[in-house]
């Protein structure tokens, strides 16, 4: 048994709902009227038969010139061999007596002692209803009745109604899917809304269109737009303090260290004091830094990036000497494998990436470690890869890299945990796939940029 939550979570349908409706009030309105229907064709039908009754009652009438009607005794034949539909039964009585009648009818009158001189009669014999019309001569020497079973009149309706069960079905078919098709027709400004919210980003709060909305959509639609806006407002707000405030620190911050600098050389006794608030000022000092990188990204779209081919190793050799002097001071070997020509890529945008994850390979890796970066080409992807053979990060952390101030528990090197963040952002700028994995002889961590396939 699904529990309540489960129930309520799961989402329905407005179109199935609308539909089920149209079909469920069709449905009623379909049988009211095939039911109206019947009971007027009922009635027609009957006063059709009424009148076959009574015109063959006055025809036998003229036509019996003699108490003498031979032959009527004799089954009348229907067209093929069938039987009879009107089946309509005939005496002829004089004296409360049969004197001539067709097979079907009963040797005794269908009335007896019939006052009026014509009229219809009601009546059941041997547990069948009859409807009989009785006809007497002026002379009042013998009366027609001319009576016909009321099942024959119902077997013309269940006729009717076998051979109109089938096309009414198709109609009523007919009518569910035209209504399918015409609620998804007026239901289309519903997908259309839901599409364009859905292709909306992180950093597309734009507002959503109202030129062509139905008027039932608007509100939903302006609440909407409110809360982009609200949103809006909330997330430049937030920008423009990160951005102030680290920017208004940097100033400080370099102060601050060149002032311990002075301090230092003046009490040399308390270097190692002022070597750690060193490091810590420079640590404070990074940090600023990610914080004014991470402003200035977050508001950027893809349409304002400079992407352009860009040769990839002029770019790395270039990385490879920012990097040469920390590596060696490490203990660290730094190594390249370029196997591509050119990236397509905003060039400052591509060396901060670069610079973030060979900093953190080197910053992670202990003295003796191996970091490589490697180009390449597969499956029509180019690929930018860093990998180390260091401590490594488990698979539930690497899950978490990407997010802003996550460090890895255990770590002792310094970090703010935004130097992926800034990675991650940048590569969904340009539509780069950003994927952690094992790194060099299966340990370590590596850390891969992967374009999107090239489209002719």
């Amino acid at each position: 048994m699904r529990p309540a939550s489960a129930e309520a979570a799961r989402p329905w349908s407005l179109r199935r709902r609308l539909l089920a409706a149209i079909l469920a009030a069709s449905s009623v309105l379909w049988l009211a009227g095939l039911g109206t229907l019947t009971l007027l064709a009922w009635e027609e039908t009957g006063e059709v038969f009424d009148d076959a009754l009574e015109e063959s009652s006055y025809m036998l009438m003229a036509a019996t010139t003699s108490l003498d009607a031979r032959g009527l005794l004799a089954p009348l034949p229907a067209p093929g061999g069938e039987a009879r539909k009107v089946d309509m039964q005939y005496q002829i009585v004089a004296g409360d007596r049969v004197i001539g009648r067709t097979g079907g009818a009963p040797s005794t009158p269908f009335v007896a002692g019939f006052d009026d001189d014509h009229g219809f009669v009601d009546l059941i014999l041997d547990d069948e209803r009859w409807r009989v019309f009785v006809v007497r001569d002026e002379a009042r020497r013998f009366e027609v009745q001319v009576g016909q079973r009321a099942s024959k009149r119902f077997d013309i309706l269940e006729e009717l109604a076998e051979l109109l069960w089938l096309p009414a079905l198709g109609f009523l078919l007919a009518l569910a899917l035209v209504c399918w098709w015409l609620t998804g027709r007026v239901l289309s400004p519903l997908r259309r809304t839901a599409a364009a919210i859905a292709d909306k980003t992180p950093d597309d709060l734009a507002q959503v269109q109202t030129a062509g909305q139905p008027r039932e959509l608007l509100p939903i639609v302006g609440a909407l737009n409110e809360v982009l806006a609200r949103l809006d407002t909330a997330l430049q707000a937030e920008r423009r303090f990160t951005a102030d405030a680290a920017h208004e620190l940097r100033t400080p911050l370099a102060g601050l260290h060149m002032h311990v600098q002075l301090l230092q050389r003046q009490h040399p006794d308390l270097a190692i004091s002022f070597q750690k608030l060193r490091q810590d000022i420079a640590r404070l000092t990074a940090l600023v830094d990610s914080l004014l990188t991470l402003a200035r990204l977050d508001p950027l779209a893809r349409t304002q990036l400079n992407s352009q081919a860009l040769a990839l190793q002029p770019v790395l050799e270039q990385l490879l000497g920012e990097f040469a002097e920390e590596a060696v001071q490490r203990g660290i070997s730094l190594s390249l494998r370029n196997e591509l020509d050119a990236v397509r890529a905003d060039p400052q945008m591509l060396g901060i990436m670069l610079r973030n994850l060979v900093g953190n390979a080197l910053r992670y890796c202990p003295a003796g470690s191996r970091v490589e970066i490697e180009t390449s080409r597969h499956a029509g992807r180019d690929r930018i890869v860093v990998r180390d053979d260091g401590p490594g990060v488990d698979e539930a952390s690497r899950r978490r890299l990407a997010e802003r101030f996550f460090r890895v528990l255990g770590q002792e090197a310094g970090g703010s945990g935004l130097g992926l963040s800034i990675v991650q952002r940048i590569a969904d700028l340009h539509g780069i796939a950003l994927r952690f994995g094992p790194g060099l002889d299966g340990g370590g961590l590596g850390v891969s940029l992967e374009w999107p396939i090239e489209t002719p």
